[in-house]
């Protein structure tokens, strides 16, 4: 017995924990992407391409995404020792290029095909968020990084 919760109730906590970390991701996410949309969309409404805009909103809302899932969500598994934390960075930055790519194709393919590329962003919001979840969540900031 762990502290008065026993052997099932032990695997609830941790799942509860789990479910907490998403929670936490979802929180910071949603704070990356109102620098990322809202970026997005002043960029726009100032002339620039639907492409580069995408793109330079994402890379906006990665730097404040990195500042709180390394601090807020994955806290825990940050790792602490220098070349071990250069790596994680590295990694982190390789997921962002992924969700990045995402983000910039299926907004180019959206707003070439004629849809509104506000649209666009929003479906390739949706596919990064969960590429870019499952990558952090298994790759970068996975137990053992130190």
């Amino acid at each position: 017995m762990l502290l008065g919760v026993q052997g099932g109730d032990v695997r609830i906590w941790l799942n509860r924990l789990r479910d907490m970390r998403f929670i936490r991701y979802f929180l910071a996410s949603v704070g990356a992407l109102a620098i990322d949309f809202g970026s997005f969309v002043a960029l726009m409404g100032a002339g620039m391409n639907a492409m580069a805009a995408s793109a330079l909103g994402y890379t906006l809302g990665i730097i404040a995404h990195w500042l709180l899932s390394s601090r807020k969500v994955f806290h825990e598994t940050v790792a602490h020792e220098t070349m071990a934390r250069t790596r994680q960075k590295a990694l982190f930055v390789i997921s962002a290029l992924v969700g990045l790519g995402l983000t910039t194709v299926i907004v180019g393919i959206g707003s070439g095909s004629g849809i509104d590329p506000r649209l666009a962003k929003l479906v390739a919001i949706a596919v990064s968020f969960v590429v870019t979840y499952v990558l952090r969540s298994k790759v970068v900031f996975r137990s053992g990084t130190e």
